[in-house]
């Protein structure tokens, strides 16, 4: 059995890695602050092999015992959480990772950085392979984010390769799965939320901006493997089924069943027009590419959320 932290633990994605995690018999450490987390995700998890610390891993991280595992995973996620918690979200990846790295130098754990795709900015190389550099803007409203994730990536790395410390470096292209906030900004629960209650699909520019949509179990099976792996240069996780805004609310309204019309609304600044990850190197390095379609990960999004809580209040 290992020991496994997990920052960012009741949050969408840390949630399920918690579940997964929990499941293949380790103890799981959950460390969150819940900004945007929340203690919903992680209820059913309270047993003698799940601890939940509710701390802002901004400050001095204390953890008990040997660690094994750190995945990394705190840090505002969506375009409203961001831009609502600009200062937050910078130190989160700055001070936060540090702490955390200094926490897996002390307990010699294998850590695990939760990146993301944002760090390729909007791409002029599509698809986008782990050598992109990227085309960011640093000081646009969305730089918060992707130059938080980029920072973090080169302290993962400096920590790596000054200190000695086992670090490996995900980077997460959109993800979904039941847990989003129906609120948080993101187009899949965006879409679901407005669809259920037959209310008009607010597509942003015209419609033809792409993503790559991955269903979370896929994901965490990603994670894991790159966690338990020897690989420390990054890794782009993502389904590379790329689909353009449009195609995704038509499909939405699809399995719905829905009589949602669609309408188009400004597009954001500094908003990415392609995003699709290049996954040759999970492929060949991990074994690991995604089995679960678009249609099919909604479907299960709708059964495992239930339509009461995908159109939930705003939180």
């Amino acid at each position: 059995m290992s020991v496994c932290v997990v920052t960012g633990g009741a949050g969408f994605v840390g949630s399920h890695l918690c579940e997964h995690l929990l499941g293949q018999g380790h103890k799981v450490i959950c460390i969150d602050n819940l900004d945007t987390g929340s203690l919903e995700n992680i209820e059913h998890l309270r047993d003698e092999s799940f601890l939940f610390q509710d701390h802002d891993i901004t400050e001095r991280v204390e953890i008990e015992g040997p660690v094994d595992f750190i995945y990394h995973l705190a840090s505002p996620a969506s375009p409203i959480d961001y831009l609502r918690l600009p200062l937050h979200t910078l130190k989160v990846g700055s001070q936060g990772t540090h702490n955390m790295l200094g926490v897996a130098k002390f307990k010699r754990a294998r850590f695990l950085i939760a990146s993301t795709s944002e760090v390729y900015g909007d791409p002029q190389v599509h698809p986008q392979p782990e050598d992109y550099w990227g085309h960011v803007n640093p000081i646009g409203p969305r730089g918060v984010y992707d130059e938080a994730k980029r920072y973090a990536e080169a302290l993962t790395m400096a920590y790596h390769r000054q200190q000695g410390v086992n670090t490996c470096i995900s980077r997460i292209f959109n993800t979904y799965s039941s847990r989003m906030r129906p609120h948080d900004g993101r187009a899949i629960p965006t879409f679901l939320r407005q669809a259920l209650q037959d209310k008009p699909l607010t597509v942003f520019g015209d419609g033809t901006q792409t993503r790559s949509f991955c269903f979370v179990d896929d994901l965490i099976r990603g994670l894991v493997a790159l966690a338990e792996s020897d690989v420390h240069t990054p890794v782009n996780l993502g389904n590379p089924d790329e689909k353009t805004l449009l195609e995704l609310a038509q499909t939405v309204i699809e399995v719905t069943g829905s009589r949602s019309e669609i309408v188009y609304e400004a597009l954001p600044t500094d908003d990415p027009q392609v995003r699709q990850p290049d996954i040759t190197k999970a492929r060949d390095l991990l074994g690991w590419e995604p089995k679960i379609g678009l249609r099919e990960g909604l479907q299960r999004t709708i059964e495992q959320a239930g339509a009461e809580r995908l159109v939930g209040a705003p939180r």
